[in-house]
């Protein structure tokens, strides 16, 4: 530490990347904030208008719709996507044949792109046509199910579109978590005369506590942003049903180039994940002095 502080070139070195940081992450987000405080055009004349886009959004109904279905989002997909995440990675701890290639097939939807991914579930839950019709009328079901233009049906699309991409991650983490868990412990438990259901409730879960307390706030704060799914399979609808925060924010300022309500409803996104975040620090800090 005392040879970093007499070095000046250990500053110098750290310079260029405190520069870059405070011009294209900092820079930014003061911006945005003074963005969302003016009447802004892009060509014309920026008035300040001080919170009267704050005003205009809080009196919004389109805008809580959006608040709603990004949090009914985050409530339904972070149990089942951790939950998902855990059963898979326990899956794949067991010593078996071909234990390389179930983590690998697992893990492959995460490194697809979102436009692939939606394209091919489209084509799959697509309405007359669809392969899941196909096979519904196969074996006899001749009602034509609405899975992308139902307002119910969507959301449970979205959400298994959604599991099949990004469980694969989580089920990584969880992976690495049950990796520490020393064997010994495991063991130790056979002998006493654990079973099964017993060395998972009392030695793989307990032991498990910090990486699902990361699991579970990483995927809150994946699912409040979550946007290219569902505009690319549903477009937001039908009539706005599975619109979410961001694709709010997106049509105000790039469609509607409403850029001050815009930035406005995008700081409200920023003060509900950095809330979280706060929860998160303090949860995280809480279960390693407890562990």
């Amino acid at each position: 530490m005392n040879m970093v502080r007499r070095s000046p070139a250990t500053y110098m070195m750290l310079l260029p990347f405190f520069v870059l940081y405070m011009y294209f992450t900092f820079y930014p987000i003061v911006k945005g904030f003074i963005i969302s405080l003016q009447d802004y055009q892009i060509l014309g004349e920026k008035t300040f208008v001080g919170w009267q886009n704050y005003r205009q959004l809080f009196a919004d109904p389109t805008f809580w719709a959006s608040v709603w279905h990004t949090v009914l989002f985050t409530l339904l997909s972070v149990p089942i996507l951790v939950i998902v995440g855990f059963l898979l990675a326990l899956l794949v701890n067991v010593p078996m044949r071909g234990q390389t290639f179930f983590r690998a097939v697992f893990f492959m939807p995460m490194i697809l792109s979102v436009s692939v991914v939606s394209s091919v579930w489209t084509a799959i839950l697509g309405s007359y046509g669809g392969l899941v019709d196909a096979l519904l009328n196969a074996i006899g079901v001749k009602q034509q199910i609405f899975w992308l233009t139902d307002s119910k049906l969507a959301w449970v699309s979205i959400l298994l579109i959604t599991t099949w991409w990004t469980a694969g991650f989580n089920m990584v983490l969880y992976l690495a978590g049950l990796q520490e868990i020393p064997a010994e412990h495991y063991e130790a438990a056979t002998i006493d005369g654990a079973n099964a259901w017993q060395r998972l409730r009392y030695i793989t879960i307990p032991g498990l506590r910090r990486v699902t307390v990361l699991v579970v706030f990483l995927q809150i704060i994946a699912s409040f942003k979550v946007f290219a799914q569902v505009y690319l399979v549903t477009g937001g609808g039908p009539a706005g049903a599975t619109r979410t925060l961001i694709q709010y924010i997106y049509e105000h300022a790039f469609n509607q180039f409403l850029f001050g309500p815009g930035a406005a409803a995008s700081y409200v996104l920023f003060a509900m994940i950095f809330i979280v975040s706060l929860l998160q620090l303090r949860l995280i800090s809480s279960a390693e002095q407890g562990g």
